[in-house]
């Protein structure tokens, strides 16, 4: 977790263990365009599988999408605590959506995996950061902002969620949240043009 403060600002970037098992589950079920905002698939890609004869009798493929997109919506909004909790065997915080706990069962040992090596990936990114300075950037783009405007920044928090998506590319969840591709940091100019109109909206 990385912070970027000033008089009355804050801006934070991590990274999400229950949103990487989310997004790993959303792949390996194949669901596509799912969530709001839709985000990219994962890296390293998931394969999908066909799931039907796990879910069939609950609801099948439309129950599992109306379940996941529920999860994610409730991940989003409670970041950065975990809710519901991921408590295997049973998942009993996911009782309520019987084709989403069947295919948690299914995959939560693989998902765990694949998201504690991408958190390792994301702890080396953020060293590598602060070893080259990238993660000055945000400061400095308040800064520049403030220059511009000429005055004291309006009070404001921003949270920036990385996560190893595909796609290089931002989605900004209002009023104070984007959910980026971790890699878009790297990429300085394209990183701006993403997150520079959000400054201009809350400094």
């Amino acid at each position: 977790m990385q912070h970027a403060s000033g008089s009355g600002w804050q801006i934070t970037t991590d990274t999400s263990g229950p949103m990487m098992i989310a997004l790993y589950v959303r792949d390996a079920a194949g669901l596509n365009g799912v969530g709001r905002p839709v985000l990219s698939h994962a890296a390293p890609k998931i394969r999908p599988a066909d799931h039907t004869h796990l879910t069939s009798d609950v609801g099948g493929l439309s129950a599992l999408k109306t379940e996941w997109e529920a999860w994610w919506e409730q991940l989003v909004k409670a970041h950065p605590h975990m809710a519901p909790e991921l408590s295997p065997p049973g998942f009993e915080a996911f009782g309520n959506s019987p084709a989403l706990q069947r295919l948690l069962h299914a995959h939560f040992g693989a998902a765990l995996t694949w998201a504690r090596e991408r958190r390792s990936e994301y702890a080396e990114l953020e060293a590598e950061r602060v070893a080259t300075g990238t993660d000055q950037l945000l400061g400095e783009m308040v800064d520049d902002r403030l220059m511009e405007v000429g005055r004291n920044s309006r009070d404001f928090t921003l949270t920036i969620i990385e996560l190893p998506l595909d796609e290089q590319r931002a989605w900004y969840l209002e009023p104070d949240k984007i959910i980026m591709s971790q890699e878009l940091m790297g990429q300085p100019e394209l990183f701006r043009s993403y997150v520079q109109p959000v400054l201009e909206i809350l400094v």
